[in-house]
């Protein structure tokens, strides 16, 4: 099958297309014809140091998501899921690439009227908007912060803050990227880029912080006496780290996300469901054949992306 190899770590072009071995499903998986793999920015970081939540030895095929058909099945994997539309994560590797074996038990059914690639986008991404949403806990009315607002999570996150009736204060980098964070229903953007942003955002009662570094900490001074804050995020390379003590003295709450295996797989089916009955959409930005995987990565790290970068393996 085709793949991409990280063989060793650094810039994008470490990324190298190459065979690998047909993987061959063990007992309780299922063989998963890829068509779409999933790309988040913690690979990117993975790629460039091995930093991260994932720890391998080279060389690997990275990639931590995929969707597709199932084609065959391993001993003991439930028979009716075979030809079915399915997405899965994996265990940290092994997404880029045509073909992938996935524990069964792990599997996701791609609801009727959603398309795969939509699927793909929400697998990391909703579940994620959907936990953190859960732990910040906005009523109607209160004001939420949503930051990277048209980014894979934040967009997400923007869409779910005001349908739960909060008022939305989106921040992001750039106008096509405060555009986008309106379209999808934030009542106020702003550029964290600019000077004086956080004057432009006001006084807030959560922050859903997936920036980190001093966005983050910058963020988390606009929240009010009895606000919640969840960080999920360190796109600017490092966490916002805000000290309990200080949070304490303010009166705000640094809350985080139950991601037990049981919350995951209920927040994923939630944001699936969702977006089967038009409730929620999955912005895919950028598209890039399976040989192109660095040149996502590029652009991913480059902030020239909104939304979901997704592979597209059999283009």
């Amino acid at each position: 099958m085709r793949a991409i190899w990280l063989r060793s770590f650094g810039d994008p072009s470490v990324l190298v297309p190459g065979a690998a071995p047909d993987p061959v499903p063990g007992p309780g998986e299922v063989l998963v014809a890829v068509e779409f793999a999933n790309t988040t920015f913690v690979e990117t970081q993975f790629r460039a140091t091995g930093a991260g939540p994932f720890r391998v030895e080279l060389p690997v095929i990275p990639g931590n998501g995929v969707g597709g058909t199932v084609t065959a099945l391993g001993e003991g994997a439930p028979a009716e899921l075979l030809g079915r539309r399915v997405v899965s994560s994996l265990s940290g590797t092994g997404g880029y690439a045509e073909l992938a074996a996935v524990p069964a038990a792990g599997l996701h059914l791609v609801p009727d009227g959603l398309a795969l690639d939509e699927a793909v986008a929400l697998l990391a991404d909703g579940r994620t908007a959907v936990l953190q949403l859960r732990a910040v806990r906005p009523a109607a009315g209160e004001r939420v912060l949503v930051e990277a607002a048209a980014g894979g999570v934040g967009s997400l996150l923007v869409q779910l803050a005001a349908a739960a009736g909060a008022q939305v204060v989106a921040a992001a980098g750039g106008a096509r990227k405060l555009a986008l964070a309106r379209e999808l229903g934030a009542d106020l953007a702003v550029d964290y880029r600019e000077p004086g942003w956080t004057e432009l955002a006001g006084p807030v009662d959560a922050v859903l912080d997936g920036v980190g570094g001093e966005v983050g900490r910058a963020a988390f001074e606009l929240l009010r006496p009895g606000g919640r804050m969840a960080s999920y995020g360190l796109s600017a390379g490092e966490w916002s780290a805000v000290p309990a003590e200080a949070a304490a003295a303010r009166g705000v709450e640094l809350v985080t996300a139950d991601r037990s295996p049981a919350a995951l797989r209920s927040a994923t089916a939630f944001a699936l469901a969702e977006a089967a009955a038009g409730r929620l959409r999955p912005v895919i930005g950028q598209r890039f054949p399976l040989a192109g995987a660095a040149a996502a990565h590029a652009a991913m790290e480059a902030r020239a992306t909104v939304g979901k970068t997704l592979l597209e393996v059999r283009r």
